[in-house]
């Protein structure tokens, strides 16, 4: 029977692949999104998630909820029908959420014949489905093997720095992007955090970071 160092041990360790598994999915997508409209429109255009950083966090979570939901499936077809699923809801709710608290969307699939609102689409939720078979026969197997591995300070270390500065990039998009929101609102600035996005993430910054949102809110 486990001790309790132990079992902390466990926890702790399974707490650090959720975050590298959401590391290695948010890098994944900005590729593939990179990748895509350079294919669709003959150049390079910015697609990115965060201020800082080659990530985009919504193929991060979805990439968590894959590993923790996904391993538990008993076949390929369960995989690819549970992903496809998850990834159009994780879609709707990332964007649904991204529209209330920002008054932006980054994706807009109303140009697809069977499709929720703009927000997801039975073509892109195929697409979370071969994400999850492919995880399901690859990611998941290769961490798994990395997992067995010794668990030492050095690994929590890492982990540990690596995880407060996309912490600190989340809070400061967040922080970002919500005071453009209230600048198209002519809504001045109240604080000393306010001035500071007002000088150091005007507009013009915010828009060469995130090429593809489109203000959804009226002023």
């Amino acid at each position: 029977m486990e001790n309790e160092e132990e079992k902390r041990e466990k926890e702790l360790k399974y707490l650090c692949r959720l975050f590298w598994i959401f590391m290695i999915g948010s890098l994944a997508g900005f590729l593939y999104e990179n990748i895509l409209v350079l294919f669709q429109k003959g150049y390079f255009e910015l697609r990115q998630g965060l201020l800082y950083g080659p990530l985009i966090p919504v193929y991060g979570i979805g990439a968590v909820i894959y590993e923790i939901i996904i391993p538990r499936m008993k076949s390929h077809l369960s995989a690819f029908f549970y992903s496809m699923l998850l990834g159009a809801f994780i879609e709707y709710v990332c964007s649904y959420v991204q529209e209330v608290l920002f008054g932006t969307i980054s994706w807009d699939y109303h140009w697809v014949t069977i499709n929720l609102n703009g927000r997801t689409s039975i073509l892109h939720a195929f697409y979370w489905g071969l994400a999850g078979v492919i995880f399901y026969d690859i990611i998941h197997p290769m961490f798994d093997k990395i997992m067995r591995k010794p668990f030492n300070k050095k690994s929590i270390v890492i982990t540990t720095i690596c995880f407060t500065l996309i912490l600190f990039d989340v809070y400061l998009s967040w922080t970002a992007c919500y005071r453009q929101k209230e600048r198209i609102c002519d809504i001045p600035a109240k604080n000393n955090i306010d001035r500071f996005m007002d000088k150091y993430y005007p507009d013009s910054r915010i828009d060469k970071i995130y090429t593809n949102k489109i203000i959804k809110m009226k002023n």
